[in-house]
């Protein structure tokens, strides 16, 4: 159906009685938490005002006016330049550009494996030890003891 409305028409599409049907939705009562309900309402109300179009611009409708008045007048309307959206990347390309770039995961390893081997100080060598924590603390180290042992019973014997 076609119906005038002010300075236009709105468009409507009729049904038959058998294409309507009864809404299928629960009890609406019962599914609201009354709290959430509230907030909402304060929401609407803070938010809800007069509308006055005029404080609006429509800035197509401005740009169109001082287009027709160009042209009215005779003036030549040089179209604006488009602008040229960026160029589309090929994700596929560019990450095999940056694979072939980059080391391997297993190459960046094995430096990282020589570079720790270079840096440690071969001097302390009980420093490279693995701790165990069993020790007391003021107990020497086990190489240190058997040294003194051997010691004993070699002034001993």
């Amino acid at each position: 159906m076609v119906e005038p409305r002010d300075t236009g028409m709105a468009l409507f599409t009729l049904r038959a009685a058998g294409e309507v049907r009864e809404p299928q939705f629960g009890s609406v009562e019962d599914d609201l938490d009354a709290e959430m309900v509230a907030i909402a309402g304060a929401i609407i109300r803070q938010r809800s005002g007069n509308f006055d179009p005029s404080t609006h611009r429509d800035r197509y409708q401005e740009a169109l006016q001082q287009l027709i008045e160009a042209k009215t007048k005779g003036l030549t309307i040089r179209p604006r330049a488009a602008s040229m959206p960026p160029p589309v990347i090929d994700l596929m390309a560019a990450l095999k550009r940056s694979l072939s770039q980059e080391p391997s995961v297993l190459e960046q390893k094995t430096a990282k494996r020589k570079r720790t081997r270079q840096t440690l100080d071969r001097s302390q060598p009980a420093l490279l030890l693995p701790l165990t924590g069993n020790r007391k603390r003021n107990q020497r180290p086990s190489a240190d003891r058997a040294g003194i042992r051997i010691k004993k019973r070699s002034r001993g014997g």
